[in-house]
């Protein structure tokens, strides 16, 4: 298994490097099922800021990006169940794909409640607002 860093997976959805972009999809596309690449939480989180700040991609085109990379069998995702809750969460609302993944890593860790002074993350991320 391999560790793959934002930059690769940037590289290959903005699709936006003439050199770097056709290296990073080779690279996903050398992957196999019995070597996969793995995505942690900070990937996926770094992913989504950088497609929607620095790319201006919609939301619903990041959901469609998580999608694909939860159902691709060449690619492992730091607990998968995890990420398709806050993925759920972000698709329904308008909290941050981050805070939908504080909220639900925190739910999967046994936490009750998980508390925030931003109202939007309380209203649909599931948190708590702190008055």
């Amino acid at each position: 298994m391999t560790g793959l860093d934002t930059n690769i997976l940037v590289r290959v959805f903005a699709n936006d490097d003439p050199q770097q972009s056709p290296k990073a999809k080779y690279f996903l596309s050398s992957l196999t099922p019995s070597d996969p690449g793995w995505i942690g939480h900070g990937t996926l989180i770094e992913l989504v800021w950088v497609l929607s700040t620095k790319n201006q991609v919609r939301r619903d085109e990041i959901a469609r990006i998580l999608d694909h990379l939860l159902v691709e069998d060449t690619l492992v995702i730091d607990q998968t169940e995890i990420v398709e809750e806050a993925l759920q969460k972000y698709r329904s609302g308008k909290a941050d794909f981050a805070d939908c993944l504080i909220a639900a890593s925190a739910k999967a860790a046994g936490c009750a409640r998980t508390v925030t002074f931003d109202r939007i993350a309380a209203r649909d991320a599931g948190m708590e607002l702190v008055q």
